[in-house]
């Protein structure tokens, strides 16, 4: 088995799970796969196709939602580096590390955290225009919209409140799996607001509804105390329910594998014979590939005219892919 980190750009395409005559990433990486070799996965009447064996993703990001580390494992040969992935992968995925994992991996079961980023253009409250600036932000060639202010502590008071085990609930579509431990944080790029979100797991458009309701305290629209009302057992619905933020600034930034199982080949790490129930604790550690980066930061340095936070989108996940294992 090989686990692999993914970079992409989410905006053509609607998703990442597969979907009849709809263009996704998972269809681009088993297009890949076909054309190298690596797995015979014509499509079946129905529009689907199978998987590629022992294949599982990490997460199932939305139409228009990028992602800097995604990740999946399947069977797969020593020779499919990142860069010879890449080699059959449209410009928009890009592959950028790779590690060898044991027989029973699983990409979904086995994550221990998944970490999001909303790239928010929200203009700080006192500002005369001239915001110092944490990051250097990418270029726009069209004029940002003109958004309300936003009081960054303000923002911060919301996200301490929704950081904790909390039940989400009235904050996703889903009915069940939606008691979760969050770790919610804000940092300020200049008029881009970057929300930091992780935990063991997202309901469906979690993160995109907790924007929308961060942002709301943020510019005063709403009173810290609607963070309470949205995370009691009461449902929230109708025109006091939270709608979600638009998909394009959100990035599936990291996926933590602090240790898995190995159920084991027979053997310890020396090489001598161990009782076939011992099982041992593996970490996962990705070798990134320098080849494969550099084309993965080259294919996201294209020069947005949409937005600001499209292209600091994008200059993030230049930084991030690569700047660890």
């Amino acid at each position: 088995m090989r686990a692999f980190r993914l970079a992409y750009d989410g905006r053509p395409f609607s998703g990442f799970q597969r979907q009849p005559d709809m263009p996704t990433v998972e269809d681009a990486i088993f297009d890949a796969l076909e054309g190298l070799g690596v797995a015979d996965l014509p499509r079946e009447r129905s529009g689907r196709r199978p998987r590629p064996p022992g294949y599982a993703a990490a997460g199932r990001t939305d139409a228009g939602v990028s992602a800097a580390a995604q990740t999946i494992a399947f069977e797969a040969p020593s020779w499919l580096t990142p860069r010879a992935f890449n080699g059959h992968l449209p410009k928009h995925v890009r592959a950028w590390a790779a590690a060898d994992v044991p027989a029973d991996f699983h990409a979904t079961h086995d994550a221990t955290r998944r970490t999001y980023r909303y790239h928010l253009y929200a203009p700080p409250a006192e500002s005369d225009g001239d915001t110092p600036s944490t990051e250097p932000t990418a270029p726009t060639t069209r004029t940002a919209p003109t958004a309300p202010a936003v009081d960054d502590e303000r923002v911060r008071a919301a996200l301490d409140r929704l950081t904790g085990e909390h039940d989400v609930h009235n904050l996703t579509p889903d009915t069940d799996g939606t008691i979760r431990s969050i770790t919610a944080r804000a940092t300020r790029t200049g008029d881009v607001l970057v929300l930091e979100v992780a935990a063991d797991g997202f309901p469906r458009e979690f993160v995109r509804r907790l924007v929308t309701l961060v942002r709301a305290v943020g510019t005063g629209d709403a009173s810290l105390s609607r963070v309470d009302r949205v995370l009691s057992p009461d449902p929230v619905a109708g025109p006091e329910g939270v709608g979600p933020a638009p998909p394009t600034p959100l990035v599936l930034w990291d996926v933590a594998y602090e240790e898995v199982t190995d159920s084991g080949d027979g053997t310890d790490t020396d090489g001598d014979a161990v009782d076939g129930d011992d099982r041992r604790n593996t970490a996962i550690r990705f070798d990134p590939d320098p080849e494969a980066i550099d084309s993965t930061r080259t294919a996201f340095a294209e020069e947005h005219v949409t937005a600001r936070h499209a292209a600091a989108m994008t200059a993030a996940v230049r930084r991030r892919v690569g700047s660890d294992h």
